[in-house]
């Protein structure tokens, strides 16, 4: 009988590699902490900021907390990290707020399993005790959610406290007042659609964060044709995206050879003829407003203003989108059909000035919640983290005006679901028990980190914390601008029950997710042949 070769047998091509075991398990929990350390220094209303460099020429500079930013314009090599990365991106997508709360609970979550591996508790008990802690977690917090849809003056006090607090970990901190009143005004504006589409966010230099304003009415960063009406009342609108160029003779896929300059002058004045007969068919539709996605030539900008039609050329593709949205129009292509073709309508239409430049406002449209944020700022950095702020600001308040049920926040909601998985692990026997009590630990991380962000004594504040809920002070919390423990009912820090939950759910999924890999096989890097026959 041959004996058999002790020698280890590679199954993979050359250049393949795999981590097994503890190897790979300790890789994932490595990357994953990383990635949570990373963003947690953002976490709360004394949170810091990221400066994010973008490579290459001419490098940008993106100053930043919102967990999301960070992670997406990091590059991650490790696996366990991109998980961590696409969870943060879901958060942002679904709910648009708790994207560093959900990163660094996984992350904690994960800490808490490499220390119960290290005591020899197998992944699939520490698993099992999680799911519990979990669902108890998760019945705790439905079960302290309050709901004021009901009352439309409490509902909106509801919605401002939100707002509120879901600036004041973000630039706009300073100015939160105003910009939540303004936020609040633009979503309860869509009358319970939640369409965030109709919402426009313009940015213009000049000025302060104070300066902002909502615009009820739609504002395109555009400018009307010459010799054109500035000014239009009862406007028609087609929106169109069609080709209105006449300054070069196309015909497309062949050559054309002429004996004299005669012929090309004849060739022109075909294509200007074309152009005249489709201007008019344009005309034909009676509109007095005609917008362009594409560019509108001299020619054709000379006949809709002899026909007194004003014509806005170049809007940009979200822009003829949203005006199609807002106005109630159809954006066509041809135009041989005037009967089918569905107009735009608004009441007016005029340019204004903001700051130095020169836009066009859209009032009295068609879709009535349609409105526009002007956002004024020093600097081009301090503009696109406002805007951040605000587009988080509003889609948890569109998600609250679809779920209307708000918990309290400043760590009171974690504590709460902390206590009652403790208490579920001091009623359960065997090693599930110990995961249940990690679960409940690394939720407690999360008032810690708010805490110590803010230059308080973390150990101190949780300790106080957790004996005002032991004393079943439920609606305890932390202040951070005094420093104390506080009833959040009193200082109106309330977040979206939908936030919370996504945290809790999508935190506990992802590192049960890390938790189960035992091995990590990478591909062969694919080899570079050289190109002999370049193009």
């Amino acid at each position: 009988m041959a004996s058999l070769s002790m020698a280890p047998v590679n199954i993979f091509k050359h250049g393949a590699d795999e981590e097994k075991a503890e190897t790979a398990r300790m890789s994932s929990f490595i990357g994953a902490i990383a990635i949570g350390d990373l963003v947690k220094s953002t976490l709360g209303p004394k949170g810091m900021d990221k400066i994010l460099l973008s490579g290459g020429k001419g490098g940008t500079v993106t100053v930043t907390n919102d967990g999301a930013t960070i992670l997406k314009a990091i590059g991650v090599d490790n696996p366990a990290a991109k998980v961590l990365v696409d969870m943060s991106k879901v958060q942002d997508d679904e709910v648009g707020d708790g994207t560093t709360s959900v990163t660094v609970l996984a992350a904690e979550l994960l800490r808490e399993a490499e220390l119960l591996i290290a005591k020899k508790i197998h992944p699939q008990t520490i698993i099992s005790g999680w799911r519990k802690a979990t669902q108890a977690a998760r019945d705790a917090l439905r079960e302290a959610a309050i709901d004021h849809s009901n009352e439309p003056a409490r509902f909106r006090d509801d919605l401002m406290n939100i707002a509120r607090t879901t600036l004041s970990s973000k630039l706009l901190t300073h100015h939160k007042e105003h910009f939540a009143q303004l936020a609040v005004d633009a979503v309860l504006r869509l009358k319970g659609s939640g369409n965030l589409e109709a919402i426009h966010v313009i940015k213009k230099l000049g000025g302060s964060l104070i300066d902002s304003y909502l615009d009820e009415g739609f504002l395109l960063d555009k400018r009307i044709g010459v010799n054109q009406p500035k000014r239009l009342e009862n406007a028609n609108i087609l929106i169109a995206n069609t080709g209105m160029d006449t300054d070069k003779i196309k015909i497309f896929g062949s050559r054309v050879r002429v004996d004299s300059t005669a012929k090309v002058a004849e060739i022109e004045l075909a294509e200007k003829e074309k152009m005249k007969e489709k201007v008019e068919r344009i005309i034909n539709h009676g509109i007095n407003c005609f917008i362009n996605r594409q560019l509108i030539y001299n020619y054709p900008e000379q006949l809709f203003a002899q026909a007194g039609v004003m014509a806005i050329e170049h809007a940009d593709f979200a822009g003829v989108e949203r005006l199609a949205l807002v106005t109630g129009g159809d954006i066509t292509s041809t135009f041989d059909h005037p009967e089918l073709v569905k107009l735009g309508h608004c009441k007016l239409i005029e340019e204004v000035m903001i700051g130095e430049d020169m836009l066009i406002h859209f009032s009295g449209v068609a879709m009535g919640e349609a409105c526009t944020v002007v956002l004024r700022g020093a600097t081009q950095q301090i503009l696109d983290e406002a805007e951040r702020s605000l587009h988080d600001a509003l889609c948890v308040l569109a998600q609250t005006v679809k779920e209307p049920r708000t918990v309290y926040g400043g760590g009171c909601s974690e504590m709460l679901m902390a206590k009652v998985v403790t208490d579920l692990a001091n009623r359960t026997p065997g090693k599930e028990a110990v995961a249940m009590e990690s679960f409940a630990k690394a939720l407690r991380m999360l008032p810690t980190i708010i805490a110590d962000n803010a230059g308080y004594d973390s150990a101190d504040l949780v300790s106080q914390l957790r004996a005002a809920h032991q004393d079943n002070k439920s609606s305890f919390g932390l202040d951070m601008s005094e420093g104390t423990v506080g009833n959040m009912c009193d200082l109106g820090v309330t977040e979206s029950f939908q936030v919370k939950r996504q945290v809790l759910l999508s935190a506990s999924e992802a590192a049960e997710m890390i938790l189960r890999v035992d091995n990590i096989i990478k591909a062969a890097p694919r080899k570079r042949v050289p190109d002999h026959h370049p193009c």
